[in-house]
């Protein structure tokens, strides 16, 4: 029995030999080096996939504001209207279901949104709320255009000690990796366009769930809908 024993030890030994252990190191090694200059590759062409652009949704957000000055119930359908007006369903999918607000925790703020696009690459919203919240930016792999449409957000760029201030009309533009502290006041709404790698925003928007708010059916309705009009998109050719 211990001879037994014995030639079991020195088999398992066997099988786990310093080489083996090199190999499997050096195989993930290679896996891993692959799989970031795929990551590279893709990065350096992802903009062959945007529709929008910051400047074309600035303007209309703009336009809006001045159609309907401090009016969110009205700037919202004048936005819908002209982009679908602009952009064939056979280029972009658009969701025109104005009705389709969904609660919204990130980053320690709150408000609710309603997606307008959702891709691979960009997206699209209007968050806001009537009440006012503020919290922190996140720092995500987009750039991120906040198009303020009524209210007012205010945000802070340490070291810089001075509040940036953004009125309706105005854009707040987050540079991708770069993070600040922001406060909407109440009744502020913007127009959101994010251009990037949208699916690692996701853990940001959807993590206050799972560590706070229990919120399953708004976290249900937010998956619904973003993977719906993900598959849209798909489905044409939009990534």
């Amino acid at each position: 029995m211990a001879a037994k024993k014995r030639s079991t030890a020195t088999s398992s030994g066997a099988g786990t030999s310093p080489g083996s252990s090199l190999v499997k190191w050096a195989t993930r090694a290679v896996i891993a080096f692959v799989v970031y200059l795929a990551c590279s590759a893709l990065d350096r062409i992802k903009d062959r996939w945007y529709v929008f652009t910051p400047e074309g949704l600035h303007a209309l957000a703009q336009a809006a504001v001045r159609a309907h000055p401090g009016d969110i119930n009205a700037i919202i359908p004048y936005i819908v209207s002209n982009l679908t007006a602009e952009y064939s369903p056979a280029v972009v999918a658009l969701n025109t279901n104005a009705s389709e607000w969904v609660l919204n925790n990130a980053g320690g703020a709150m408000g609710a949104m309603y997606i307008i696009h959702a891709s691979i690459t960009e997206y699209l919203i209007v968050f806001g709320t009537p009440l006012g919240t503020e919290g922190h930016t996140g720092m995500h792999t987009a750039d991120d255009y906040f198009n303020i449409l009524v209210g007012e957000q205010w945000a802070f760029d340490p070291p810089k000690l001075e509040r940036e201030v953004y009125p309706p009309g105005s854009v707040h533009h987050l540079p991708r990796g770069h993070v600040k502290q922001y406060k909407m006041h109440e009744g502020c709404f913007a127009l959101e366009y994010a251009r990037g790698w949208i699916p690692l925003m996701l853990p940001f928007g959807l993590a206050d769930v799972f560590s706070s708010t229990l919120d399953y059916w708004s976290f249900y309705h937010t998956v619904r809908i973003t993977a719906r009009e993900n598959i849209r998109n798909f489905l044409i050719g939009k990534i």
